[in-house]
C-alpha cells in the first residue's frame, strides 16, 4: 500500500518517475519530507532507503549531505547495498551466521566473509515496504518478516517512522516491532553522512571532526567479529570523547584500525539508564560549519568511516571515494545472541521492540 501527499517540488532534484517501479507486486515510489525551517529528506519505501538531506550551511545554502542515488533502479543495484537504509533483522554481523535461542540452533544467510551481516543479502534494507505519508513532514513505512526468513525465527511485525521536527533541523526515526515467536531483533538506519555536500568527486571525511559520547567500544577480530572484551577508549586512538578529526589517527598502526580498514567499531555509549534517550555523537564540517548531533536510545553506536566505499557514482553525477562518508548507526552490540554478557536482543512474544534515534541538524555559532 502506497499513500502519498503530494510535493510540487523538492530541492533535491529527484523526480518522482524516477522510482515508481513494480517489484513482486508491489509499488516503490519517492517520498519528500518537508519542514517548517525549509529542510528536505527525500526517501524510497524500497529499504527505506533515504536519498537526500537537504540542510543549509553557514550562510544559509542548502547541500544533500547524505549519499544517494537518483533512481529506484540504481538504489536496487548499489555497490553499496545498505546506503542509508533500514537494517534488519539483525543489524551489524553475526559470528558465523548462527545462534542458539532457548536451545534451538539457527542457521542464517552468510554474506559477509564467514559471517551474516545486516540481516543478509535480502534482509530488510532489499524489501519493498508498505508506506504512507499522512502529512508533508511525516512517512510511515510497515513490513512483516515472515517466520524463517533469512534463517530469523518468529514473524516479525515492524512499523518504522521518517518524520521532521518543525522547530528544528531533526530527523526523527522511530521503530517498533512485535513477534510471535522468541527472536533477535536489531534494527537501525545505515546513513552515509557528509556535512559538505555530495559532488564529483565527494571530499573525503577525514578533515571533519566528531565526538562520541562513550568510554569504552568493543573490539573485533580480524573478521570484524566483537571479542567479547568491553575495552577503554583512554589512551587509544578509538577515543572521541573530546573532538577528533576523523583522519588524525584513522592510519595508525593500532590493530583494531587495522582490523577495521578504519573505524568499524561499536561504541558502548554512556547511559544514565538503559532505554533513555541520550546525545552518542556529534559531527562538524569545518569549511561548511554544518553539524549533526546523533541522539538514541539504543546502548550501541557503530562508526564506520566509509572503508570500502569505492568510487561509485550516485545522485547527479556525484561519486563516492572510500572514506567520503561517516555513518552513525544505532544499534544493539554486534553478534550480541552469542555474547551473553551482551545486553539482550531477544524479543518475546506479547513484548514490543521499541528504538527512537534523531540526526539533528544545525551550523556552528
Amino acid at each position: 500500500m502506497i499513500n502519498t501527499v503530494s510535493t510540487e517540488s523538492n530541492l533535491s532534484g529527484l523526480d518522482k518517475n524516477d522510482f515508481q517501479k513494480d517489484i513482486n507486486n508491489k509499488k516503490t515510489d519517492l517520498f519528500i519530507l518537508k519542514n517548517a525551517q525549509g529542510m528536505e529528506v527525500a526517501v524510497t519505501n524500497y529499504g527505506c532507503a533515504i536519498l537526500s538531506i537537504m540542510v543549509p550551511d553557514k550562510n544559509g545554502k542548502y547541500a544533500n549531505v547524505i549519499l544517494g542515488h537518483d533512481s529506484i533502479d540504481h538504489v536496487i543495484n548499489s555497490p553499496e547495498p545498505f546506503l542509508n537504509t533500514t537494517i534488519g533483522r539483525y543489524g551489524n554481523r553475526i559470528a558465523k551466521g548462527k545462534f542458539t535461542l532457548y536451545g534451538e540452533e539457527h542457521n542464517l544467510t552468510i554474506n559477509n566473509g564467514p559471517n551474516s551481516l545486516h540481516g543478509g543479502p535480502t534482509g530488510f534494507h532489499a524489501r519493498v515496504w508498505d508506506a504512507v505519508q499522512p502529512d508533508p513532514t511525516t512517512v510511515v513505512f510497515n513490513y512483516t518478516s515472515a517466520d524463517g526468513e533469512e534463517g530469523f525465527p518468529g514473524n516479525l511485525e515492524v512499523e518504522m517512522t521518517y518524520r521532521l521536527e518543525d522547530e528544528t533541523n531533526a530527523l526523527v526515526i522511530e521503530y517498533r516491532a512485535t513477534t510471535d515467536k522468541a527472536t533477535v531483533v536489531n534494527l537501525t538506519n545505515h546513513g552515509f553522512f557528509n556535512l559538505a555536500g555530495i559532488a564529483n568527486p565527494t571530499p573525503t571525511v577525514l578533515n571533519h571532526s566528531i565526538t562520541i559520547n562513550a568510554d569504552y567500544y568493543t573490539p573485533i577480530d580480524e573478521v570484524s567479529i566483537p571479542t567479547g572484551e568491553i575495552l577503554k577508549v583512554e589512551g587509544t586512538p578509538m577515543d572521541f570523547r573530546t573532538p577528533h578529526t576523523i583522519g588524525e589517527r584513522i592510519d595508525d598502526k593500532f590493530q583494531q584500525l587495522v582490523n577495521g580498514a578504519g573505524y568499524d567499531h561499536c561504541y558502548v555509549l554512556n547511559k544514565t539508564e538503559s532505554g533513555e534517550l541520550s546525545l552518542a555523537a556529534t559531527y562538524t564540517e569545518p569549511e561548511s560549519g554544518r553539524t549533526m548531533e546523533v541522539y538514541t536510545t539504543e546502548n550501541g553506536v557503530q562508526l564506520y568511516t566509509g572503508n570500502w566505499l569505492g568510487g561509485f557514482a550516485g545522485a547527479h553525477g556525484a561519486t563516492f571515494p572510500a572514506r567520503s562518508a561517516v555513518c552513525f548507526e544505532a544499534q544493539c552490540f554486534p553478534d550480541t545472541p552469542n555474547k551473553p554478557h551482551f545486553p539482550s536482543a531477544v524479543l518475546l512474544p506479547g513484548d514490543e521492540y521499541q528504538q527512537v534515534t534523531i540526526y539533528k541538524f544545525g551550523v556552528q555559532e
